[in-house]
């Protein structure tokens, strides 16, 4: 047989958690057609693996990256990092489905992590019609596209209000779920701390839950507290999974944050384990870092939200409202995760901003800023950021520990993600201080984690990286190096895969991830990337 491409001689992991072996692999129309010893056979292009570590393409089941697509569809610093395919519509926050009558508060929403001086152009309205665009327009991952529960609430029900749905409005989201999964939506998510999800009783997730179980889709969720309420935020996943009949639920980016929470993913680890043994198939992701990543408007009460950004910065110019906001987030709100309170305004970086007249705070905490800006307080500080920033201010979070961090990679439950996005050093993403996750994730599970500290075995860190995300998306072609399964696949280096992103300066490709290949397609050569973009939307197929 002719090839279009070969990797020979390289030591194959192939994601299924079994030892390595040496052989070759023979790929032709994108897919891999040989495994062994190929000798006497022609090749259009050949790749040497001899050192290298050969594996399938990572899997990241939590992504943003569909926040990042409309701007540069070749997302770098996922790429450059090994992954092959990307989970988005993360958080419950997609891109579509749009009420064009909504569409100007939808954006302005949307727009806080776009770069500066840019805005979405949204010129769809249903789910389908979106994947139609990414598809014409190309990118560089493969895409599992998943629902937002937030974006369903403000195109069809009652969006930034605080009230539950009026039947009309429930009926009109779960028709807006039902098209979105009809068009290929892998299931729906949530993410319970940010407005206007945050209005939402459980009972409202579980209505339109039943939806996506009916066409056998998963539940994934950022979930309705990290730190003091994590334990019954746990519960409330299982409780959403098991009276829908979804076919399983997703943790995002599990976590317990804040001090005096340290040690609780004993007791979250110990509920999903009791629920799978339950049939439930409750399973979650992780990024190895200690910090987290959101806006700086989620330190804000949830009443302050209601309305939309707008009605967040009148109140900020209100001396009423600014009182209210102080005393709540001093004294605190039950049931609330109070950051500022909770972790410290000494916990709280600012990532990016929008102007310049605060760009010499990136990467500075709150209390740093403070001092820095000779404010009065850290609430000056804060409202005086908001309000010129328009409230399109990003944040970094401290609040985990190792322990926590450590317990949840190595439970048999957990897979890696980096809840980021693609963005790259230079160019239109290349603004801000990110999260060192965007850039370097995977890199630093398979540097600091396997090699250096012997936590995970490499086949197992493998594993959670590859073939466990595609099976619990049911992805049944990739994840795994193994004759006729798409040709989606990462070449490293063991002895210098690292990454090298930082807080304090993140805009850096890890090293050792020698060659990428999408669909039997080069998009990494040498630590390099080529331009172009041969990824693809992977649709659901209800069952």
């Amino acid at each position: 047989m002719n090839y279009d491409l070969t990797i020979k001689s390289g030591t194959i992991i192939d994601g299924t958690g079994n030892p390595s072996y040496h052989a070759d692999i023979g790929i032709k129309n994108g897919r891999i057609t040989k495994i062994g010893r190929l000798s006497n056979i022609i090749s259009d292009k050949e790749i040497n693996a001899d050192g290298f570590i050969v594996v399938p393409g990572f899997i990241d089941p939590h992504s943003h990256s569909d926040f990042a697509i409309p701007f540069d569809p070749h997302l770098e610093s996922t790429i450059r990092q090994g992954i092959t395919t990307a989970v988005i519509g993360n958080c419950g926050d997609s891109l579509a489905p749009i009420n064009k009558e909504k569409l100007e508060l939808f954006e302005k929403m949307a727009n806080i992590f776009s770069p500066p001086g840019e805005t979405m152009k949204i010129t769809w309205e249903t789910f389908d019609e979106y994947l139609s665009v990414i598809e014409k327009e190309g990118c560089s991952t493969n895409i599992v596209p998943i629902v937002g529960f937030g974006t369903v609430r403000i195109a069809g029900g009652p969006g930034f209000e605080n009230r539950p749905p009026s039947p009309e409005e429930l009926e009109r989201m779960k028709l807006l779920v039902d098209e979105a999964m009809q068009s290929g939506a892998f299931g729906m998510s949530t993410g319970l701390i940010y407005t206007p999800q945050i209005y939402a009783k459980t009972e409202e997730i579980i209505e339109l839950a039943k939806v996506v179980s009916k066409y056998g889709g998963l539940y994934f969720s950022h979930i309705r507290g990290e730190g003091v309420t994590v334990v019954q935020a746990v519960k409330e996943l299982i409780e959403i999974v098991e009276k829908s009949g979804c076919i399983g639920g997703q943790v995002a980016h599990h976590k317990v944050s804040g001090r005096l929470n340290w040690g609780k993913s004993k007791e979250t680890l110990h509920l999903m384990e009791e629920a799978n043994r339950r049939g439930l198939n409750i399973t979650c992701d992780q990024y190895p870092y200690n910090r987290g990543m959101t806006s700086l408007i989620t330190v804000l009460p949830p009443w302050v939200h209601i309305g939309g950004i707008e009605k967040i910065l009148e109140r900020l110019q209100d001396p009423e409202a600014k009182k209210r906001i102080k005393h709540d987030i001093t004294e605190g709100i039950e049931g609330w995760e109070n950051w500022i309170k909770d972790l410290g305004s000494d916990r709280i970086y600012i990532s990016s901003v929008k102007t310049q007249a605060w760009k010499n705070i990136e990467g500075k905490n709150l209390a740093e800023i403070t001092k820095f800006k000779r404010k009065k307080d850290v609430f000056t500080t804060l409202f005086d950021l908001l309000l010129e920033e328009k409230g399109e201010v990003s944040i970094l979070v401290e609040g985990m520990n190792e322990e926590d961090i450590r317990r949840i990679m190595t439970n048999k439950y957990t897979m890696i993600g980096t809840d980021g996005w693609g963005v790259a050093p230079t160019g239109i993403l290349g603004f801000g201080k990110p999260h060192p996750r965007f850039y370097g994730t995977y890199p630093r599970i398979l540097g600091k984690y396997v090699r250096e500290e012997g936590l995970l075995k490499l086949e197992d860190a493998i594993r959670k990286m590859t073939s466990f995300p595609a099976q619990k998306l049911g992805l049944h072609d990739r994840g795994i190096i193994r004759e006729n399964m798409m040709a989606d696949i990462v070449i490293f280096d063991h002895k210098r895969v690292i990454d090298r992103a930082t807080y304090e300066n993140p805009h850096q490709f890890p090293a050792g991830i020698k060659h990428v290949i999408n669909n039997g397609e080069i998009i990494v050569e040498n630590e390099q990337q080529t331009k172009i973009l041969p990824g693809r939307i992977l649709r659901h197929k209800p069952t």
